[in-house]
């Protein structure tokens, strides 16, 4: 868990998968494939990749205050991310 904003908060594999939306078809072959929304998955790949990888001092003791100090990718990642329960409170 990593402690943010005064909140514990992670990451759920599941619900990624669950929004990439894993699909296993059956090709004109008889073969199957897996597909992906590929859109979803590289935008939640870069979403992730910019919270992952802020570099401002977050001051917990400040919780929401300190959130002014973040730069705009990194409210816009997070937000989404926390809104389609990627990112989630513990």
């Amino acid at each position: 868990m990593i402690k943010l904003f005064n909140d514990f908060y992670y990451i759920d594999l599941e619900e990624i998968e669950n929004v990439v939306n894993l699909e296993i078809i059956q090709t004109t072959g008889g073969t199957t494939e897996q597909q992906i929304k590929f859109v979803k998955y590289d935008i939640i790949k870069m979403m992730l990749e910019t919270v992952l990888t802020e570099r401002e001092e977050v001051d917990d003791d400040l919780g929401l205050s300190s959130a002014k100090t973040t730069t705009i990718p990194f409210k816009l990642s997070f937000n989404t991310l926390l809104q389609n329960k990627i990112i989630t409170k513990y």
